[in-house]
């Protein structure tokens, strides 16, 4: 348990061990299922990676939000060092409106506020080139509020990378359809609906889809992301950031 005496702000990357078949597969094509699992284990460790580096700035703690239950021993090679792991598969009472996806964000929050944190954030491993003051600014603006504060980093696609927030507000994670471009615009609408008072991150960009990768390998030398840049060298996917746009 942490000190309650002391404030931090936990930060739970959503992660699952990268498999053939399993990881990415919206990246196939242009990618084969193990590039695509390699490519998602070099986002993991990135992700954690970053947490740890907003660490030495800020009060942050990160972790591992997994599922499903048993495989955390496989997870942990993905992992930059330090990172704790919670459990995250869905399995909790019951919330109105709360399903599918929601159901896993909603169990890694509690898990992290039973932990003792001040403050808790769910974020996306697929964000690897995420800046470092993003996640630095979302857990300052967390200790720096009351419990009415939320912070919200939106994605360009509609979705969000990033949730945080003071208490385990679970009416955040109802009546949502995951997966689709309306995510932030209904979490908006929920954290209205509370009487909450939300802060927005800058918008960023998730890799989901073969555009979204092939933007990736077009901006990949600008960031650290060391072993996402390692594993395009290592799967001679350059040529990906030359081709023409995808639509």
């Amino acid at each position: 348990m942490i000190d309650p005496s002391n404030e931090s702000c936990a930060i739970g990357i959503m992660a699952k061990v990268p498999r053939p078949g399993h990881s990415k597969t919206r990246l196939c094509p242009p990618l084969r299922s193990e590039q695509a699992a390699s490519l998602s284990a070099a986002f993991l460790r990135d992700s954690t990676a970053n947490v740890a580096e907003a660490a030495r700035s800020a009060p942050i703690v990160g972790y591992a939000a997994f599922a499903p239950s048993g495989i955390e021993e496989a997870l942990i090679p993905h992992l930059a060092h330090g990172t704790r792991r919670v459990l995250a598969d869905g399995d909790i009472p019951p919330a109105p409106g709360v399903d599918g996806f929601g159901r896993c964000l909603l169990h890694a929050i509690q898990q992290l506020f039973g932990a003792g944190h001040t403050a808790a954030c769910v974020l996306s491993s697929d964000t690897p080139t995420l800046p470092t003051q993003y996640l630095v600014a979302a857990a300052t603006a967390l200790l720096g509020g009351d419990d009415r504060r939320v912070v919200l980093g939106a994605c360009d696609d509609g979705g969000y990378y990033l949730l945080g927030m003071r208490r385990p507000y679970a009416r955040l994670f109802a009546d949502i359809t995951w997966s689709t471009s309306a995510v932030a615009a209904a979490t908006r609408a929920r954290v209205a609906e509370l009487g909450l008072d939300l802060v927005e991150l800058p918008i960023w960009y998730d890799i989901d889809d073969a555009a979204s990768l092939e933007r990736l390998m077009r901006e990949i030398s600008r960031y650290g992301a060391a072993s996402t840049q390692h594993a395009v060298r290592a799967l001679g996917l350059e040529a990906l950031g030359r081709a023409p746009c995808m639509t």
